[in-house]
């Protein structure tokens, strides 16, 4: 063989296995995914839980009749300021001042009755008395016969005496019930405030409200000197607030203004009305409890039922770690971190990172033996673990690691634990970190300022 062919000859083989070199590495090779880099940082957090509901009186009075009659007279108006005391309807009277004067007709007979069987009563005293006397002094004069009549006439007299006092006293009964019944043809106001609701007017029936109150009600008087928002918090929120939690209130009606207050109540019943349904239904729904929130300063000439917003405090924190909502992902126990990001190692299963990582769940025996697994193996394999993606910014490959989150607030999450400052973590977007996988190469998303030119990313 001539050297030129034993040239050519090395010169291709150099260059076939530098091919294969290339295609050995292009199949090595894995697509990184685009994603928002960021440190972990300190932050001031504040956890506030947000509720609608609408403004009403702290304390109200729904004023209704307790007997029938048509209103002969309506002296006051809707939005009025009354006193206490005041009058607020007429009732036409005719009809129960005709039963007072019934009753007292009936007081005077009863009277009458009484006072003729006191007389009968002390004359049958009188009679037995003197029998008795007469008989002790000489028995011939009167017989035991007699005296065992005048004895009867005289317990008889008690009896009918007893029983007209009765009568005067049911009569006097009957009186006092036909006065009440007068006295109520006028209403007056049960306390001072304002007139916010006013269902009748002059000429109408006013009717009891024993089985409609709706049909019953006259008018609606509010103490506004105190003013609340009642709003609705459901019951993964309600667990966070207490009383005294200081709250941002947003009333529609003044877009401009904010206003202070306090939450001074919550129930510890659920709204009545969406638990019946849904339980009527056989649908799961969520649950909400009624709040109250108190205003510091409550505008002038609010009013009631009036839309508003509560913007509840529940939690502050000053310079504590934090990362965006957004990074914070849930992944089954196999998937947390299995490199220690420090030291490039496997992590022992039960072991935890300096940085403070949270140890994962340690595997069975039976599980790695290929046993059958325990009858509740079923929720352990279902439970997720919170936690992060961290970026290593030299290999750039991104390795969950399990954190303990606070408070939330607006944007980003207390981290209690798992994580260090100035670690670079993954925070958007939301769809690329959902289908990131463990130990997956990144690259960092570069925005574009105003003129095209890339811009830094994040934690860059």
């Amino acid at each position: 063989m001539s050297k030129g062919s034993k040239i050519f000859l090395i010169g291709a083989g150099v260059v076939l296995a530098g091919g294969a070199l290339v295609l050995t590495a292009a199949k090595r090779r894995t697509p990184s995914v685009e994603v928002r880099l960021e440190k972990v940082k300190k932050r001031d957090l504040t956890s506030i839980v947000t509720a609608s509901g609408k403004i009403e009186p702290k304390k109200k009075v729904d004023v209704s009749s307790d007997i029938t009659g048509r209103i002969v007279s309506l002296p006051v108006k809707e939005g009025e300021m009354v006193e206490r005391g005041q009058i607020l309807v007429r009732i036409d009277p005719s009809l129960y001042e005709s039963d007072v004067q019934r009753q007292e007709a009936l007081l005077a007979g009863a009277l009458a009755g009484a006072a003729q069987a006191q007389a009968n009563k002390d004359q049958a005293e009188r009679a037995y008395n003197r029998a008795r006397d007469i008989r002790a002094q000489n028995a011939q004069l009167v017989s035991q016969e007699a005296l065992e009549t005048a004895e009867t006439q005289r317990a008889v007299a008690i009896a009918n005496l007893d029983a007209a006092q009765r009568q005067v006293q049911q009569a006097r009964a009957g009186l006092r019930s036909a006065q009440d019944q007068l006295r109520k043809t006028t209403i007056l106001a049960p306390m001072a405030g304002r007139i916010t609701r006013l269902a009748v007017e002059e000429g109408e029936v006013a009717v009891p409200g024993t089985f409609s109150r709706e049909t019953g009600l006259l008018m609606t008087i509010s103490d506004l000197s105190v003013i609340q928002v009642k709003v609705k918090v459901d019951e993964t929120d309600v667990v966070r607030i207490h009383v005294h939690d200081s709250t941002e209130v947003s009333i529609d009606a003044y877009p401009d203004t904010v206003f202070t207050g306090r939450v001074s109540e919550i129930k510890n019943s659920s709204v009545a009305g969406a638990t019946t349904t849904a339980s009527q239904l056989g649908t799961d729904v969520a649950v909400d409890y009624e709040v109250k929130v108190t205003l510091d300063n409550p505008p002038p000439g609010v009013r009631p039922d009036l839309s508003a917003t509560a913007r509840i405090v529940t939690a502050t924190r000053k310079g504590v770690l934090s990362v965006p909502i957004i990074a914070l992902t849930v992944r089954p126990p196999e998937d947390t971190l299995p490199r220690d990001t420090t030291r490039g190692r496997r992590v022992a299963a039960k072991g935890t990172t300096k940085a403070g990582t949270a140890k994962a769940p340690p595997a069975t025996a039976s599980a790695a033996a290929g046993a059958r697994a325990p009858a509740d193996s079923s929720t352990h394999r279902k439970r997720e673990i919170e936690g992060v993606f961290v970026v290593d910014t030299v290999t750039m490959n991104a390795r969950f690691r399990p954190v303990r989150v606070g408070i939330t607030g607006d944007e980003f999450f207390e981290v209690l634990g798992g994580l260090r400052e100035n670690q670079t973590i993954v925070a958007g977007p939301y769809q690329s970190i959902r289908d990131l996988k463990n130990d997956a190469k990144v690259r960092a998303a570069r925005a574009t300022t105003g003129r095209g030119t890339p811009a830094p990313a994040a934690g860059q």
